[in-house]
């Protein structure tokens, strides 16, 4: 199932400039999802991120993994961040950075749901530019209810 930004807002409490997802191509409720993140130079980082040079943080790369992660979760278990739920980024193995991403890139997020108990998630996930690795990592996400 494919989703566009409006299904993505209801998915994710995430705004600008934190929204790191663009579009979904394909998502398995509760398996796995592949979307994407157009980076441009109007990115409010590239200023200040190598202004000579400037290239995508690590740390957002992995944020996009893990909003993708949020997504396909929330899904599964048919929540969304209204019923006063997160999705909490709470750890992560094994990050590697392959190449860097700068303004004109298509980050293609691709993540498999690994394992799941009691609201602890466990993915494996890469970025992907082209038919080139970007990065990659195992990460571990937690749904969270929210108190009133």
């Amino acid at each position: 199932m494919e989703l566009d930004i409006k299904a993505i807002l209801d998915c994710l409490p995430h705004r600008y400039p934190m929204l790191l997802i663009d579009r979904v191509l394909n998502v398995e409720p509760g398996k796995s999802i592949v979307a994407l993140k157009n980076v441009s130079i109007n990115e409010p980082y590239f200023p200040g991120h190598f202004p000579h040079h400037p290239v995508m943080p690590g740390v957002l790369i992995l944020e996009a993994l893990a909003q993708a992660a949020a997504i396909v979760s929330f899904m599964g278990v048919g929540a969304k961040p209204e019923d006063k739920s997160v999705y909490y980024f709470v750890g992560i193995d094994g990050a590697r950075f392959r190449r860097p991403v700068v303004p004109g890139d298509q980050l293609r997020l691709e993540l498999s749901v690994e394992r799941t108990s009691r609201g602890v998630g466990k993915y494996r996930g890469r970025a992907m530019v082209g038919d080139e690795l970007a990065a990659e990592a195992e990460l571990m996400c937690a749904m969270r209810k929210l108190e009133a």
